[in-house]
């Protein structure tokens, strides 16, 4: 069986992609379909509440920033106890300005707030105001533009662990924020801090069967990449062999003509891609955003989604069920793939960064077969790609892993017995071989894993209400609009992809283009946080060559030659 995971979240935008990720996994602990196909306990800590209820907590540790934690626990995290730990699960709550709390600011919670205190050596903040329902939880968040952080939306238990607050920096305001890569570098240095993160990485390890690896998201355009870099460097020195997949998340950003920020935030990046692909089994940008660059691109559109690009409430909310289905392949109940075997399907020849795609939903019609499905896409793949890059189209494929789920694995082999099937993949008998096949047509030579699970992404409150008209309330497609409001979205069919890919090369060469034309040394402060300009340099020749392991000549060429006329 899959082995364990523990997830570190570092950052605002992480903990937003996280908090739908662990609400991806509550929804699904409450579908009444049986049996599931992915093993829980790889995300998620089994325990007993009172009277013999189940609960299930995340195998989390949180970093955030002060005034960045808000009121965790708001969304369900009561005063229930997993059967491995003696005392409360914690109810986290800070001061939001103004006076009042942070989940009072969102309409989730009623009653006063807690005092300022700690939790033991933690710099959490406890509470002891009870958890409102999941199903006022679930209402309140269709205001989401009442929503200020992860917290406010949160509906799954958080163990006292989890959550350690950074006082050195604020989460929000004009300053004393974690802005440059060298300040979250720093703060990793800071014997206390790295005693506190040591303390609760041992904890959720010490609790493991068979600890198989760690699950990193973390930002990757602010001093959080910094952190990120220090993190993975702690992790991959002492837990030598296990897996480390790390994520590097960036939301939509709007600060189009603030050089400043739009400066940090390149130079974050660029540090952080380098440095966190160095230290990780595998790592990939994951955002949409259409560029990571200089120069703002539109944010990634999906036909059956009608999302504010601007609320990283709803953009974390489709990266996440993005996450929840490219991490399927070691989480499965039939499968012992490990991270590990995922990262080495991947990773050959010094190719350590891949990029995301994903179909969110999975255009499909009810009732069509898998055959019918695909045949209708067999010169462009109906997925977009969540790696930031100019270059959207698919290119050349070195290596990938394809999970397709929510679509129906019965055969319809049997309907075409004594006639002339219309296209090859009518032809094949089982859905795996279908998907196989189809993968081997659109991208002939690459090395290519596949999964197809029956399961959806299950898409219960808080996950938000984007959905196009056109969906029915599994996620498939209608042939026209209903005549009447539709019932609410419960559940999507996701195709979502990992990909080796020459695509990688327009992104790195970009970055670096993008750094070849600015003046690194006009804003000193970047540097003065804690980078030397002699380090940034050798990190931007890693990049160069990093770059040069996803080149495949022509078709490098002409997204050089795209760069340069832009």
């Amino acid at each position: 069986m899959p082995g364990e995971a523990v997830t570190l979240q570092l950052g605002q935008f992480a903990g937003c992609v996280g908090t739908h990720w662990w609400g991806l996994q509550a929804a699904a602990l409450r579908s009444p379909s049986e049996p599931s196909e992915l093993r829980h306990t790889v995300l998620l800590r089994p325990g007993r509440g009172p009277g013999g209820r189940e609960i299930h907590t995340p195998r989390l540790v949180a970093l955030e920033l002060k005034g960045g934690v808000g009121a965790v626990g708001a969304g369900g995290a009561g005063p229930e106890a997993p059967v491995s730990w003696d005392g409360a699960v914690a109810s986290y709550l800070e001061r939001a300005p103004g006076g009042g709390s942070a989940a009072q600011n969102a309409g989730q919670r009623r009653g006063d707030a807690s005092s300022d205190g700690q939790e033991g050596s933690s710099s959490a903040v406890q509470g002891s105001s009870p958890a409102p329902s999941r199903l006022s939880v679930s209402q309140d968040v269709h205001s989401a533009g009442s929503i200020r952080v992860w917290s406010d939306y949160l509906n799954v238990h958080l163990h006292p662990k989890s959550v350690y607050v950074i006082r050195q920096y604020m989460h929000d305001g004009d300053c004393g924020c974690l802005e440059a890569f060298g300040q979250g570098e720093s703060l990793l240095r800071d014997p206390g801090c790295i005693e506190e993160l040591e303390d609760r990485l041992h904890f959720y390890v010490e609790e493991c069967d068979n600890l198989q690896g760690f699950q990193v998201l973390c930002d990757l355009h602010n001093g959080f990449s910094g952190v990120g870099a220090k993190v993975t460097e702690l992790l991959c020195d002492e837990y030598s062999g296990k897996g480390i997949l790390t994520w590097g998340l960036t939301p939509v950003m709007s600060n189009r003509g603030d050089f400043q920020k739009n400066f940090y935030r390149l130079m974050n990046t660029v540090m952080g891609i380098v440095h966190l692909s160095s230290h990780s089994s595998l790592f990939c940008p994951l955002s949409l955003s259409g560029s990571l660059g200089i120069q703002p691109q539109p944010p990634v559109m999906f036909p059956y989604l009608h999302y504010d690009a601007s609320l990283n409430y709803h953009s974390s909310a489709i990266l996440a069920a993005a996450l929840d289905t490219l991490t399927a392949p070691y989480r499965l109940c039939s499968s012992q793939g490990s991270m590990l075997h995922l990262a080495e399907t991947l990773n050959f020849s010094g190719r350590k960064v891949v990029a995301a795609w994903a179909s969110v939903p999975f255009p499909a019609l009810r009732g069509s077969s898998l055959p019918d499905i695909l045949c209708a896409y067999e010169q462009e793949v109906p997925w977009k790609l969540l790696s930031s890059c100019r270059e959207q189209k698919v290119s050349c494929c070195f290596a990938q892993s394809v999970v397709l789920r929510g679509i129906c694995k019965e055969s319809h082999l049997s309907s075409w017995q004594g006639k002339q099937p219309p296209s090859p993949l009518h032809t094949w008998e089982s859905s795996e071989q279908i998907l196989q096949q189809y993968l081997h047509s659109v991208f002939p030579g690459a090395f290519s894993t596949s999964h197809m699970l029956q399961q959806s992404c299950h898409t219960l409150p808080p996950y938000p209400q984007f959905f196009s008209p056109l969906l029915t309330r599994e996620g498939f497609l209608l042939d026209k609009p209903p005549r009447y409001p539709s019932a609410a979205v419960e559940s999507i069919p996701v195709l979502a992809a990992l990909q080796s890919s020459a695509v990688l090369h327009t992104l790195l060469h970009s970055l670096d283009k993008d750094l070849q034309k600015l003046n690194t040394r006009r804003l000193p402060s970047f540097f003065s946080a804690g980078v030397e300009h002699d380090d940034f340099q050798e990190t931007l020749e890693e990049l160069r060559t990093l770059s040069q392991c996803y080149k495949t000549g022509f078709e490098a060429d002409e997204s050089e030659d795209e760069g340069d006329s832009d």
